[in-house]
């Protein structure tokens, strides 16, 4: 006899007759009501594009973080939780420092995502002695950005674990609209400049309020400049130019 489908939902670790895991789907499903959040890779680097929605005029919008920096070379942006981009992007910084202790080399982009990966898959019963991290799997999804010796790199990571390798993505509420345009409007020659104001104009058609600095952050990895957040001056200049 086969349980109702209210009764996979509550076992986190428990697979339906049809091969799913209800509690993960669910997961997937919490970040497409999270902030539209888009990354595009060229060939000179990477930038991440993320909308800040400003629930309050009482809200100073510089408390909101949605990118981060994991390492000198790496960063992220995240649609989701933010409780829970936070223990991901902890593990993934100490990850890094780790590996650069111990092999006095930057970490590659691909090892980052792949620990921040196997920590999404620590969820539900604790094994061997072991506390599981979370009681449940994590809410967020992210867009890891970076670069080492194989060039930029933009990867997606989710819920159940899974990293894929993206020359431009879209996460969040506005991401099926966003994909769309990112599709028709990417080429294998964009410049950074060009793909920086593709990600605002991107931002700019999915976003219910009007674009400006308050609202938008931008950041970007160069194989000169690492990974940086774009300041108030300059996310204005690039608005302006969009």
């Amino acid at each position: 006899m086969f349980l109702t489908r209210s009764e996979y939902d509550r076992g986190v670790n428990t697979f339906s007759p049809e091969g799913r895991l209800f509690q993960v789907e669910y997961a997937i499903e919490a970040i497409k009501l999270g902030s539209t959040t888009i990354g595009v890779r060229t060939s000179e680097g990477v930038i991440l594009g993320v909308e800040q929605r400003i629930q309050s005029p009482l809200l100073e919008s510089s408390s909101i973080e949605k990118i981060m920096e994991i390492d000198a070379h790496l960063g992220c942006a995240m649609s989701g939780l933010t409780a829970d981009a936070r223990t991901m992007i902890d593990h993934a910084r100490v990850t890094s420092q780790n590996h650069a202790f111990v092999y006095d080399e930057r970490i590659k982009v691909e090892s980052v995502t792949q620990a921040v990966c196997d920590l999404a898959l620590r969820f539900g019963e604790s094994v061997h002695d072991e506390e599981a991290m979370m009681s449940r799997p994590f809410g967020v999804a992210l867009l890891i950005a970076g670069h080492d010796e194989l060039g930029p790199q933009l990867y997606h990571t989710d819920p159940s674990g899974t990293s894929v390798k993206y020359e431009a993505k879209a996460i969040g509420s506005g991401s099926e609209a966003a994909q769309a345009e990112l599709q028709d409007k990417w080429h294998s020659q964009i410049t950074l400049e060009e793909a920086q104001k593709l990600t605002l104009r991107v931002l700019k058609q999915v976003m219910e309020e009007k674009l400006d600095h308050h609202n938008v952050q931008l950041a970007q990895v160069t194989p000169a400049g690492g990974f940086k957040i774009l300041n108030e001056t300059e996310l204005k200049a690039a608005i302006e130019s969009v």
